[in-house]
Order: C-alpha cells, then sequence, then structure tokens
C-alpha cells in the first residue's frame, strides 16, 4: 500500500489549502516573503538564511535565549558575518570541511550560521564520541577545522591534535568565537561561491560512524504544505529544543525555527526537572523532544510536574527513536494532547507524522505521509505488499540525502529509498514501524551495530569471545546487553570491560549489562544463536 500526501480534491481544493496552511504558519506576510526571499538568494536554505533574513524583518525580536542570555536577531546576523570573516582569515575557504563539536548552545548556532555564510562543509560531531573516533572520521571526512566546545579540548587534542581549533563554549564565558567577533567586521556578508553542504553522522553496516551529506535545497511548495499541514508550527514563537542539535532531528529543529524566525531557546544539557522549570520560565509553544527525554519527565512523578506550569506548550515535537504507544498516551495524559510523532531519518529525511488524535486512536502508529511525500511497503523483490502485511519501508520526498561521503547510497527502486525499517499500513491508512531490516540496534535514539562492540570485547587481553544483543528497556528502547566468554584464569570484571568500551567507542555504545558465560551458544555452522542469549 502507499500512501501520498498530495490530496485528492482537484487543483482549487489544493490551492485552498496551500493557502491556508501556509496563511496558518505565518508564510504569507509580504514582509516575511520579501526578506526571506532575498535571504535565501545569498545563503539557500539554511539557518543563515533565517537569521539574516529575521534580522531584516525584525532586527530586535529575540532571536536566541540560552543559559548565557538572549540574542536578537539583528545581533545574531551581526555576529555570525564578523565570525565568518573570521573564519575566513584563518584560511577556511568555500568548500572546506569544518567538524563542530559543540552541545546545545549560542556557540552552535553562530558557527553553523558562520559556516553557511562561507559556503564551507559543516561536520556535526557527536558529542558522545570517544577520542578514537573523533581521529576516525576527521580523518575520513578531510576536515581542516574543527570548533569545539572547552570540554571536548582533551578528546581533540588526541584525536584531532594538528586540525585548527576554535574554541564555541567556554565555563570561563569568553571564547574564541566571541574574539573573531571582536576582531572582524560585522557588515553585510555576499553570497559564497559555493553553496556549501552539512553532514551527519550516522552509522553504516559496519557500525562505524557514516556521513550522510546533504546539500539543502530550495523547496517546493508542497514539501512545506505537507510539514505545517501535520506539524503546526508557525512564525514568531518561542521553541525550546532540548533534543541534541548535531542530531537530525534537533537539527531539523533548528533549521525549520530559524526559517520561521522563531525564539529558540537552549539549554546545554538535559535534565528533566530543569526542562520543566525551562518551560514554566521560557514559555516556548513549541519542544523538540527524542522519546527518552519524555520518558524521564513523567518518571519525575506526577508531585514533582505539577509544580511546574507548562501550559504554554502547543507542540511536542518528538522523533530519533521510536515513540511507544504507552507513553505517548501516558505524556497526553499528563501534559494534554500535544504530541506530535515525526518518523524518518537522517537518509529520507521526512515520511510521516502522527498527530495527537491518531496517537489517541492508535498508539505507536508512525502516522501518515504528509503531501509532497510518498510512502510505500515492498517486498524483497520490490513489489508492494497488501495492506497489513509487513515489508520494507520506502520513502520518496525532495530532501532526501545525497549519499553518504565515502561513497554509497541507500537502495533506491523507482525514486524510493530505503528507510532502513520494516513496517506496514492499517486499514484506516496509519504507518506502523515494526522494526528494523538489519540488525542495528536504536538505544535512546543512537545507532549502534553490535559486531563493533563485539569485536572490541573480544580484542581485550581476557577475552575469548563476546557477543552483543539488544534488549527492551523501558527508557530507550533498546539497550545493548554483552555476553563475554574470559580466557581461563582472567580476572577482568564487568567494570573494567565497560571501561574498555568507554575509552574506544562512544558512551551509548557501552553495553549496560555484561554477562559471563562459559562459552557462547552456537549452530552446527559455527553463528553465534542470539535468540538463545536473549533468554539470559
Amino acid at each position: 500500500m502507499s500512501l501520498r500526501g498530495t490530496g485528492q480534491g482537484g487543483a482549487l481544493q489544493r490551492m485552498g489549502e496551500t493557502v491556508s496552511v501556509l496563511g496558518s504558519a505565518g508564510f504569507l506576510s509580504p514582509s516575511f516573503l520579501s526578506a526571506t526571499a532575498k535571504a535565501r538568494r545569498k545563503f539557500g536554505t539554511s539557518v543563515a538564511t533565517g537569521i539574516h533574513g529575521a534580522a531584516m524583518r525584525s532586527p530586535n525580536a529575540e532571536g536566541l535565549i540560552d543559559e548565557t542570555g538572549t540574542l536578537t536577531f539583528a545581533e545574531l546576523d551581526r555576529r555570525t558575518n564578523a565570525i565568518a570573516r573570521g573564519l575566513v582569515a584563518a584560511g577556511v575557504k568555500p568548500g572546506d570541511g569544518v567538524g563542530l563539536f559543540a552541545r546545545n548552545h549560542r556557540g552552535f548556532i553562530l558557527s553553523q550560521a558562520a559556516l553557511e555564510k562561507i559556503g564551507a562543509n559543516t561536520l556535526l560531531l557527536n558529542t558522545g564520541f570517544a577520542a578514537p573516533q573523533l581521529k576516525e572520521v576527521c580523518e575520513r571526512e578531510g576536515t581542516q577545522v574543527i570548533l569545539h566546545d572547552e570540554e571536548f579540548s582533551p578528546m581533540v587534542e588526541e584525536g584531532a591534535g594538528h586540525l585548527t581549533r576554535f574554541v564555541t563554549f567556554s565555563d570561563s564565558g569568553t571564547t574564541q568565537l566571541d574574539e573573531l567577533v571582536g576582531a572582524h567586521d560585522d557588515g553585510d556578508l555576499d553570497a559564497p561561491a559555493q553553496a556549501g553542504r552539512v553532514t551527519v553522522l550516522t552509522s553504516g553496516t559496519t557500525g562505524t560512524p557514516k556521513g550522510a551529506q546533504r546539500t539543502m535545497k530550495n523547496q517546493g511548495l508542497d514539501t512545506f504544505v505537507g510539514l505545517f499541514g501535520r506539524l503546526p508550527l508557525r512564525t514568531g514563537t518561542r521553541n525550546l529544543i532540548v533534543a541534541p542539535t548535531f542530531h537530525s532531528w534537533g537539527g531539523f529543529h533548528l533549521m525549520i525555527a530559524a526559517q520561521l524566525g522563531c525564539t529558540v531557546c537552549l539549554r546545554r544539557r538535559f535534565d528533566p526537572e530543569q526542562t520543566l522549570a525551562a518551560i514554566q520560565e521560557l514559555r516556548p509553544q513549541v519542544l523538540a523532544v527524542v522519546p527518552v527525554m519524555m520518558q524521564r519527565i513523567l518518571d519525575l512523578g506526577p508531585d514533582v510536574i505539577r509544580r511546574y506550569d507548562t501550559s504554554s506548550l502547543e507542540v511536542v515535537g518528538a522523533s530519533g527513536s521510536a515513540l511507544p504507544g504507552e507513553l505517548a498516551l501516558r505524556w497526553m495524559d499528563t501534559f494534554g494532547d500535544n504530541i506530535f510523532n515525526f518518523y524518518g531519518s537522517t537518509e529520507v529525511a521526512q515520511a510521516s507524522i502522527a498527530m495527537p488524535d491518531e496517537l489517541r486512536a492508535a498508539p505507536g502508529t508512525a502516522g501518515r505521509p504528509p503531501r509532497g511525500v510518498v510512502v510505500k511497503i515492498l517486498d524483497d523483490q520490490g513489489r508492494e505488499v497488501p495492506t497489513g502485511t509487513t515489508g520494507r519501508i520506502f520513502v520518496a520526498n525532495e530532501n532526501q540525502f545525497d549519499g553518504y561521503t565515502g561513497g554509497g547510497n541507500k537502495e533506491i527502486i523507482d525514486g524510493l529509498m530505503s528507510s532502513g525499517d520494516v513496517g506496514h499500513f492499517d486499514e484506516a491508512g496509519l504507518l506502523f514501524v515494526d522494526g528494523r531490516d538489519d540488525d542495528m540496534i536504536i538505544s535512546g535514539g543512537e545507532n549502534v551495530f553490535p559486531r563493533e562492540v563485539e569485536d572490541l570485547l573480544s580484542d581485550h587481553d581476557d577475552v575469548v569471545e563476546a557477543a552483543v544483543i539488544g534488549v527492551a528497556d523501558p527508557d530507550f528502547g533498546q539497550r545493548l546487553k554483552g555476553f563475554v566468554v574470559k580466557k581461563p584464569g582472567a580476572s577482568v570484571d564487568e567494570a573494567a570491560l565497560k571501561e574498555h568500551v568507554k575509552a574506544n567507542l562512544a558512551r551509548y555504545k557501552v553495553p549496560r549489562d555484561i554477562v559471563f558465560l562459559d562459552a557462547l551458544p552456537r549452530n552446527p555452522t559455527g553463528k553465534v544463536l542470539k535468540r538463545e542469549l536473549a533468554e539470559h
């Protein structure tokens, strides 16, 4: 079965839908259209475009609020101009590879927008990386400059110490970005000689971080009408983004908020109760989260939750990992029917969106494809399967990625790209995601392939062999569980092996539990029987 978010009522109905949706979002005001068009001619579809357009339209409006304070759109625009000139003076050119290794704060936004104004290629680095991963990724991606938070200096020194470096956040308050702002002209910039691209790190079949590159293209009307028709965002709101901005979901919200001229609210680290306090203080209409964050907020319990006024929330956008139906219902019962479940991936971008009424009627659904998106469920021969039958999910839209930086792409059939998941449509036309079509584990929104962790554990001097599986977890969707066979007489314990993994891989790849066995269960051909391990 396939669904198209393109409407069925003819040209007049489509035009009416277009005017209604874009008008409600605030796209159709003359000042918005004029400023956005001018900015887009310079910087394409980017965070820089949103900031520059808003600075022309409403220079004194609040553009960003973080723990350091508030910046207007004019201040954001001028500072990013100066930072861009400073980076150019340091040798950064259009097309150069620049890594951004930062948490959610103004330094992240200032850096990304400045790099977009230069036309540099921005590599968003996962703040959970260990030094070996940082080194591997920067070498593979051809990174020449790295902008990073001061807390990551030891890892940068070890993994990328030869690169030109700029600090984006410091506990002392002053950073090298501030120095660039003070030392360079902040007047308007011309368009870069070439548009840059943004690369988000994902995982390939070996589990090594892969670069998924996307050149931001100017979008057609269908994309905007489809998105805002099912995710009712609008201009001028306050948007609190607690999902990491280096991830696709947090980055998507940053992009959309900038394009809409919204006030972006950030907190460097997620804390469930501090998030409630921020909602009460800042009164955002939009909250961007990953499901595990929702779980942690609800785990505070009703007594704590009732201390905070969260009535400003109109849209809570959740993505990054599966949203369990029970969690969606608990959230709505506590905070009102404001949850919107966004299903997509780094590679295929948006696929479907579930609205609150759909989550009430069919908890766990991924919703419906918006206008401008086609979703089909295909079998192994590339044929559509009947309604209710599980198959591979394929997606077509304007936002598919350009391919992996190291070469290769997702499977494409008749213009539709594999999401890497399997799922089905029900009789009401709602999409359900049933799992992965490979052995990847998604834990708290992070992609982990067991082989990478297994190989590292097996390489330990005291280990004969190891296996890793994903087991159900109420907070993270899945968590890693390791099984290890020690060498005779070895005294290594669970804590030491966890530390071994943490020292070499990202924190989210550390197994929560490690069980020691005399031998791994195997079939006659020697393949480890992971279904038997799941029973331990």
